[in-house]
């Protein structure tokens, strides 16, 4: 039987990245790290990707953690690029691999032309300099560019990386048609699993759009929205609870952790939802 209480009180950490994406640990290390933290429940959401589910979730139940496998898709909305989070999901589902596949394939083109651009901007031979910091060179993203750049002393940090060259609408970034939020939600619960809005306080929409992608997001059956994460700052936390209350999404919570030095909260450095809320985890415990 379903325990608020209890459901509340165990850590949790839903959100999180691996080196087969953008992450710099590996699958089992961040499990590792999870379960020292203190963590009980604990997701591994790659961008677009399946593959270290299986040595997350062997290393996790190794340690006694439970494991939800999850993933993070890119999905272009209201011409911005949106993750919606997929927890729960059976990661050998067919329809859902082979949508991940064609974003990954977009993922290839995009870093090329964002290599080029940079090229244009004094900043010569970034795809080779990225490439290294991609374990899964299918998911090179702008965040192992960003990396680069610190690292070779273009910028100080990650932060003015997007401020000046990769962040929304900045000259170096490539816009690149994702999924539509229809074919995620498909994938997502096609596969088994719940649909939930990754960090919505990261998004530059007006309070109009912000009403028509919750409304659309709950007609095609997303469940939930993350409403404590490394990405929203406190003020946010209770913005978007009163989101998940308004529109009756259940809440999730994950400290999206790509790096130690990155991070603004480690894995399980979370706070408890608020007591009313219903957790997306609710009967997975």
């Amino acid at each position: 039987m379903f325990n608020l209480q209890r459901s509340l009180h165990i850590k949790v950490d839903l959100h999180s990245h691996s080196t087969m994406s953008d992450g710099v640990l590996a699958p089992a290390e961040l499990a590792a790290r999870a379960h020292a933290n203190g963590v009980q429940l604990w997701a591994l959401t790659d961008h677009d990707e399946l593959a270290g589910l299986a040595e997350a979730r062997r290393k996790a139940e190794a340690l006694g953690m439970q494991f939800v496998p999850g993933v993070e898709i890119s999905v272009t909305w209201a011409r911005q690029t949106i993750h919606v989070l997929g927890l729960g999901v059976d990661e050998f589902d067919t329809k859902l691999n082979a949508g991940l596949a064609g974003l990954r394939a977009g993922r290839s083109v995009r870093a090329r032309e964002m290599a080029d651009r940079l090229t244009a901007m004094g900043v010569p031979n970034s795809y080779e300099g990225a490439l290294p910091y991609a374990a899964n060179p299918s998911l090179i993203s702008r965040t192992h560019f960003a990396r680069f750049l610190v690292e070779h002393g273009y910028c100080r940090n990650m932060q003015m990386v997007f401020d000046k060259y990769l962040g929304e609408n900045k000259p170096a970034n490539v816009q690149v048609q994702w999924s539509t939020l229809e074919q995620a939600l498909g994938w997502i619960i096609g596969a088994g699993g719940r649909a939930a809005i990754a960090h919505p306080g990261r998004y530059n929409y007006s309070p109009m759009q912000f009403d028509a992608l919750f409304e659309q997001f709950k007609d095609l059956g997303g469940a939930a929205i993350e409403v404590i994460t490394g990405s929203h700052t406190p003020d946010q936390y209770a913005e978007y609870a009163a989101v998940a209350r308004r529109y009756g999404f259940m809440a999730s919570c994950g400290s999206d952790f790509h790096s130690p030095k990155e991070a603004r909260l480690d894995l399980g450095e979370l706070p408890s939802l608020p007591a009313d809320l219903t957790p997306v985890w609710r009967d997975w415990i």
